[in-house]
């Protein structure tokens, strides 16, 4: 078929982080989150607010700016990460992108935005399973680009099966519309004629999510060789973290290479990253704070006014590595002690949210936190509270990952339960922007310690209030404790660091590294 001055270009997606020992994933997660089908995909990817993540709509914006082209929009969902996805609603996901993709044949080229670290419940792969139906169903001349989160667990299928593979490169994650604007420039390129050639190697490291951080470390060394390492025959580098939680065999440490050409440039460069990795792989273990330091910290902060104020870390219940972003560890224990002005967000407790709600603004009663939770480590806790502030949760995102994106957190209140202020919210998300404070009323800059239930996004968006110096990641129970040796894996290969001792590894040889 010849080629049209205005190239059709499917746009489809699947994008969630799986918890493995976090509750399941269903279709409403979804439907309260992101699901698009059709024109709606684009009419949001467009829109001054989207809901949708930020890499649609860099897509589409570059797509929109390079050239003539027609959008084709299949369907999206996405949601805040959770545990596995139910897997009668990804047959009906899969179904429903092959049924509408079918429809729209011949398309010209086809962008897939995905996180890379699905899981359902009967499938470990889910994302991979999503890539080879695409491919099967175009065939194998029509380019393919891929986005996808640097927490992916890559799969040789999710190599195998696009032509442009294009990961994060930043963590707190900053440049998903810019990834998004590069998967644009693929497509336009493999219009053109370029049919790019992949190189992918994973080793046998599991990285703590407090490891991954891309401003300094193990990790963000190894992106910044590849961003040194680029030339005119690389198409993208794209070093991926991986998430542990997931408890797949896919999980780990990856590296892969897009080039445009030359097979052997690719599979050259991702060797001397992973090699790099692999000489770092003792820097791939957590550090944390005990919770008794970390209180005394806060004390400490505010015996003395001379000393910067602190952001704590929960990263052990972070919503957005399917956290539930409701444990009391922090909250009891800076009650306990004592801790003045101190703000903790966001507790996810709907109950808790509609009666303050009930309640109103100014009533002192008893919040029971948890009251209705049965999850592990989400264990029920009582204190006397005043209602300081209730919102509807609707919001516009200021800073960081959310910036630009409208947000609906339900029902929502503020809390003053004694010198700490509690902001609940009613839908789950992580703490990883100031609005979520700043819509209470809240005055951030005021506050002498805030404890944020974020592992690494928060950075992100507070750090206009914190530097890196003033931040004490603590450890805590919890879903996503960083402390990989507390869990019980069943799927996850083995051995691996920092899991085991006496891990060996050596570069794959030849074609066993190129997909």
């Amino acid at each position: 078929m010849p080629k049209r001055s205005s190239p059709h270009v499917a746009i489809l997606g699947f994008s969630i982080e799986c918890n493995k020992f976090a509750p399941v994933a269903t279709k409403v997660h979804f439907l309260a989150r992101t699901y698009l089908e059709g024109d709606a995909i684009i009419e949001d990817a467009r829109a001054a607010t989207p809901r949708m993540l930020p890499e649609t709509p860099g897509f589409v914006a570059a797509m929109d700016a390079s050239g003539a082209w027609t959008p084709v929009g299949v369907a999206l969902a996405m949601t805040e990460p959770n545990g596995p996805v139910e897997h009668a609603f990804f047959v009906e996901l899969l179904g429903t992108i092959e049924q509408r993709l079918r429809a729209a044949l011949p398309v010209d080229a086809v962008y897939i935005c995905s996180h890379g670290a699905a899981l359902t419940t009967e499938e470990d792969d889910p994302d991979g399973v999503l890539f080879t139906r695409i491919r099967e169903i175009v065939g194998p001349d029509v380019p393919i680009a891929a986005t996808l989160d640097l927490h992916a667990n890559v799969s040789e299928r999710m190599v195998g099966s696009v032509d442009a593979f294009i990961g994060y490169r930043t963590n707190p994650h900053l440049d998903m519309r810019e990834r998004g604007a590069e998967a644009a420039a693929a497509i336009r390129e493999m219009l053109a004629g370029v049919k790019p050639q992949r190189a992918f190697i994973r080793l046998p490291i599991v990285p703590p999510t407090v490891t991954l951080l891309t401003a300094a470390g193990p990790y963000a060394e190894m992106i910044d060789l590849g961003q040194r390492r680029m030339s005119p025959e690389i198409m993208n580098v794209s070093a991926m973290g991986g998430f542990a939680f997931a408890d797949a065999p896919e999980c780990g440490l990856s590296v892969v290479v897009t080039a445009r050409h030359d097979k052997r440039a690719a599979e050259t460069l991702a060797s001397e990253i992973a090699e790099l990795g692999w000489a770092n792989r003792a820097r791939f273990y957590p550090r944390l704070t005990p919770l008794d330091e970390a209180v005394a910290k806060a004390l400490a902060v505010v015996r003395d006014p001379s000393l910067p104020a602190l952001a704590f870390a929960d990263v052990a219940d972070n919503p957005g590595g399917g956290g539930r972003g409701n444990t009391v560890f922090l909250l009891r224990a800076f009650y306990e002690a004592g801790v003045e002005g101190a703000l903790l967000g966001v507790f996810f407790d709907p109950d808790l949210a509609s009666e303050a709600h009930r309640q109103g603004i100014g009533a002192r009663f008893d919040a029971h936190f948890n009251r209705a939770e049965t999850t592990n480590f989400s264990e029920p806790y009582s204190a006397l509270a005043t209602v300081a502030a209730l919102t509807d949760g609707r919001c516009v995102g200021r800073r960081g990952i959310y910036a630009g994106l409208l947000l609906e957190l339900g029902p929502c209140a503020a809390l003053k339960v004694d010198g700490i202020t509690v902001v609940v919210v009613s839908h789950r998300v992580q703490c990883a922007d100031p609005v979520f404070f700043e819509m209470m009323g809240l005055d951030i800059g005021q506050a002498r310690s805030v404890v944020v239930k974020s592992r690494g996004h928060f950075r992100g968006g507070f750090d206009e209030f914190f530097g890196p110096g003033q931040i004490v990641e603590v450890d805590l129970p919890g879903l996503t404790s960083p402390m990989l040796n507390r869990f019980s894996w069943t799927r996850l290969p083995r051995p691996v660091i920092p899991l085991d001792e006496g891990v060996d590894w050596q570069l794959p040889l030849g074609d066993t590294a190129t997909i």
